[in-house]
């Protein structure tokens, strides 16, 4: 069953690891009479601002969509610009990354990204890679089917060359071929923006998480909203299948 962290009965109970579906950047910028470009802008100020409030608030895992295998079908024109913005994040992060520790990971199709953010991605990967207490994942070319496309092409290679056997057929052994091998599951996933879908976001890993929606475009989302999310989190009842009498003395016995 998964791990939720304890916290004294006066603080919240932390989800471990957080997912976001960072939503809104082109609104907030249509509001404002603005390029949808400079609603990209802001919203990378908001990723500086909410990986480190993650932080603070004691979360260990972060996770954003931030580039989704379906977000080649947008305009030209605006996918070089998020191309763009993506690098340029990368070299100003690199040595804050490091001076604070920050390892950073990615899940999804990398290899078909630009070759300047893949150099990019591979340096701050290769350089924070030591780091244990605190992780960024950057979801880039992500989307949860083409995942379980990969995995089960893996998967059915590790047959054929005996590494996985066809009669271990468990949720384990398959997960092992996921990009999200060895890492644990979400148990918060927040979608900002007032849309309430998941977009083909983490489906799998995210059986069990709770999920919360909120109408906060992106750019405008705080480390006040992300205290709030978790606050929402910490109130409610993780039952993974089991009845609520069940969990209760679960609960207890940690206490």
């Amino acid at each position: 069953m998964p791990h939720a962290s304890q916290r004294p009965a006066d603080k919240p109970i932390v989800p471990r690891h957080v997912a976001i579906i960072m939503d809104g950047n082109g609104r907030w910028a249509k509001q404002r009479g603005l390029p949808r470009i400079e609603g990209h802008r802001r919203g990378v100020e908001t990723v500086r601002t909410v990986t480190y409030a993650a932080r603070d608030l004691g979360v260990r895992m972060l996770t954003l969509y931030a580039f989704s295998a379906e977000n080649w079908n947008r305009p030209r024109a605006e996918v070089g610009a998020l191309m763009g913005l993506l690098e340029l994040y990368l070299k100003k992060e690199l040595r804050t990354f490091v001076r604070d520790r920050v390892r950073l990971m990615t899940i999804g199709r990398i290899e078909d990204l630009p070759a300047g953010v893949r150099r990019h991605l591979a340096a701050t990967v290769e350089e924070t890679k030591g780091f244990t207490d605190y992780t960024l994942v950057l979801a880039l070319n992500y989307g949860s089917r083409t995942e379980v496309a990969d995995a089960a092409r893996s998967y059915a290679a590790a047959v054929a060359s005996g590494r996985e056997r066809l009669d271990d057929g468990s949720w384990e052994r398959f997960a092992r071929h996921l990009y999200t091998f060895g890492m644990p599951d979400p148990d918060l996933v927040i979608r900002t923006s007032g849309e309430t879908r998941v977009s083909n976001f983490l489906l799998l890993q995210a059986a069990y998480a709770e999920f919360i929606f909120t109408p906060v475009l992106w750019p405008d989302f705080t480390k006040v909203d992300l205290a709030a999310a978790i606050e929402d989190y910490s109130r409610r009842e993780r039952r993974y299948g089991l009845t609520s009498e069940q969990v209760k003395p679960a609960k207890a016995a940690v206490k």
